[in-house]
């Protein structure tokens, strides 16, 4: 028998296996007001077969019962206690450092200010209030006033906490900067970074949701390599890519293997299918199920696609990842091409074949 190498591990229907699935929210369960195609009808259904659904948010913005309500009005099943926001894992760690009482600088939103309060701390909107410390996050509204008084905190050395570091955020319209580009203006003008970063790819951010839900087989959900799926790994956890959100299949081809997922889908529809084995041959070859993806000269050849899209996607992962890595970042040289071409023809209206 060749030697194989499982790069994909075949699952039954995760909903069956995983008693918490930590779902991140931005670009998994809705982009901006709009829930994603499917997403209610999955995770309703994942409930019913005893999948419990948190929802982890590096989203600062909103405090829990918020976006508790905005689920509920997309025909989520979610009570407010089961979502997990950035702002009250970053309120949580000032809580750790200071007294009750304590002036905390908000550079962001509602959610933020909320989350202070509930640990007992006192936000403030300027270095004249005398604060202890500044926490930063994403709100929609933010403006040049704000960042400036950051700036002026960070300048001060004040212990400083961003909620998050995520560059972009999913909207209709595509990516928008997130609160890292933010975060990347302060630090710009402060002179330095921040001191703590909340939520994540942080793997406490996983492990306190986690234990928050009771949970002893979780799975995180999501559709960022560099926060969910990184995350997911650093806390020792399985990751389930979907691709309704940031990650695209050229990213999720060429990405290095601290960011890789154990398990990828379409949508969270798939958290109620079976997931077949994935595996690299001796000779570099992809296989899952009839897609079979070979290796050549550094160059990643569809031989056969198979009848399926996303086992043909699983395929060209299993061999995309055998290739070497190339610069500081750890990427695999990949012309992705090929394969999205291959995977457009078995599936011309897959709006994920990007």
């Amino acid at each position: 028998m060749p030697k194989r190498t499982v790069v994909l591990p075949a699952s039954p229907p995760l909903a069956d296996v995983h008693d918490v699935a930590l779902l991140d929210l931005d670009g998994v369960v809705y982009v901006g007001p709009d829930a994603v195609p499917g997403a209610a009808d999955a995770v309703a259904a994942a409930a019913a077969r005893g999948l419990h659904c948190v929802y982890v948010t590096n989203n600062a913005s909103r405090p829990p019962e918020k976006v508790g309500a905005h689920l509920r009005e997309l025909g989520i099943p979610a009570d407010d206690a089961d979502v997990v926001t950035s702002a009250q894992l970053a309120a949580g760690i000032l809580a750790g450092r200071l007294s009750a009482g304590t002036a905390v600088l908000v550079v962001g939103g509602e959610g933020l200010v909320e989350a202070l309060t509930a640990e007992g701390l006192r936000p403030v909107r300027s270095m004249d209030d005398g604060p202890e410390a500044v926490v930063q996050g994403f709100a929609p509204d933010l403006g040049w006033r704000d960042l400036a008084e950051g700036a002026r905190a960070v300048r001060a050395g004040l212990f400083w906490v961003a909620s998050n570091l995520d560059l972009t955020v999913p909207t209709p319209h595509g990516p928008a900067p997130g609160n890292g580009a933010l975060v990347d203006a302060v630090a710009a003008a402060g002179g330095r970074r921040p001191d703590a970063v909340a939520g994540k790819p942080e793997a406490r951010a996983f492990r306190d949701a986690a234990a928050r839900a009771g949970s002893e087989r979780p799975l995180a959900v999501g559709d960022r390599l560099d926060t969910d799926l990184e995350g997911a790994r650093a806390a020792g956890m399985p990751g389930l890519l979907v691709l309704t959100g940031i990650t695209g299949i050229t990213e999720l081809l060429r990405c290095p293997p601290e960011a890789r997922p154990d398990l990828v889908g379409r949508d969270l529809a798939v958290l109620l299918a079976a997931h077949p084995e994935t595996v690299l041959d001796e000779d570099g070859r992809g296989r899952c199920r009839a897609a079979t993806v070979a290796v050549r000269e550094g160059a990643v050849v569809v031989e056969e696609p198979g009848g399926d899209a996303l086992d043909l996607l699983r395929a060209s992962c299993a061999a995309a990842w055998s290739l070497p890595e190339s610069g500081a970042v750890g990427e695999t040289q990949l012309d992705p091409e090929p394969v999205l071409a291959a995977i457009r023809r078995l599936e011309p209206e897959a709006e994920w074949a990007r």
